[in-house]
């Protein structure tokens, strides 16, 4: 029988590691692996009965921008004359909690909900938020995962297609710009990274980026191979999020604490992330070989128009 630290260090083990380290329990610590592996009949319900109990935090940031802590992602609600803005929907069981803590922000309707990718963690309200009156928009990927029903092999689990008032009516294949209350939206699709529909949004009146779980703060990362994620889209991802801020900025990842800057965790861990593909690419161990399959192989060097190479 494989031990505990045996099935924590297979690929599904070391995913509902990270995933339970990002669920943030009642009483407001982390689970530990082996908590977690006792607890989670799957990662799924795992997330699921902690946002059922889990309070909402509120942080409120600048520009009217607040991010509302403790149900799946972190998720960041701007306030105004058109309407709230959501970016991100939570957990469906936390419906309560999260109208309470927005309308104590403002009594502002919610009328936009923006999917940064198509986890349910971040998408499982979208149905009752649309009922609320948000029009919902996400890259068309998201469109494609919530129509039909979706497996995430590392999760081992099955989601089932969402209800059409779930699924986004708005969608964009590279860039979109919103402007609302007073505000600049930018939304910009990363490419495949934590998923193959993951998507930034970036505030420059107030000068915060949302950048969802392609930043998980103070976390290595989960990649969702299953949905089109790969570990170089990571790493590339992580390098556009710094390259996009400076000192002032507000960074909001996908998971842990809320409220970060220019990601001081964010290069170690692409370069932990890149290390680990360089590795497995060039091992011989039988593990190495097993990981490799799941690997993008290496881009091709391209040669610009015009230039020849001999």
């Amino acid at each position: 029988m494989a031990t505990l630290n045996q099935h924590i260090m297979s690929r599904r083990g070391f995913c509902l590691c990270c995933m339970a380290a990002s669920t943030v329990a009642a009483t407001g610590g982390w689970l530990s692996p082996r908590q977690a592996f006792a607890e989670a009949r799957n990662i799924v319900d795992l997330i699921r009965d902690d946002a059922a109990k889990a309070p909402i935090k509120v942080h409120k940031l600048r520009g009217n921008v607040s991010i509302l802590e403790g149900s799946g992602g972190n998720i960041a609600v701007l306030t105004g004359a058109d309407g709230k803005v959501f970016i991100d929907a939570g957990i469906t069981v936390s419906r309560p909690r999260i109208l309470e803590a927005a309308n104590g922000l403002s009594r502002d309707p919610v009328k936009h909900l923006i999917n940064t990718h198509w986890h349910f963690d971040h998408t499982d309200g979208n149905q009752w938020l649309n009922a609320e009156g948000a029009a919902i928009i996400a890259h068309e990927n998201t469109h494609k995962h919530l129509l039909v029903a979706q497996r995430v092999e590392d999760w081992d689990f099955n989601f089932p297609s969402s209800p059409l008032p779930a699924v986004p009516s708005e969608t964009f294949s590279s860039e979109k710009t919103l402007n609302l209350n007073r505000s600049t939206l930018h939304l910009k699709y990363y490419g495949p990274a934590h998923t193959d529909s993951d998507i930034s949004v970036t505030i420059p009146e107030a000068d915060i980026l949302h950048c969802a779980d392609t930043y998980w703060n103070g976390i290595y990362p989960f990649i969702d191979y299953s949905t089109g994620g790969n570990i170089d889209g990571m790493i590339k991802a992580t390098d556009a999020n710094v390259a996009a801020v400076t000192d002032k900025t507000i960074v909001i990842p996908g998971h842990g604490n809320p409220v970060s800057n220019k990601a001081p965790n964010s290069r170690p861990i692409a370069t932990c992330l890149s290390r680990s593909a360089t590795t497995l690419r060039s091992s011989s161990s039988r593990a190495a070989r097993s990981v490799r399959r799941l690997l993008p192989s290496r881009p091709q060097r391209s040669t610009p128009s015009g230039v020849s190479s001999s």
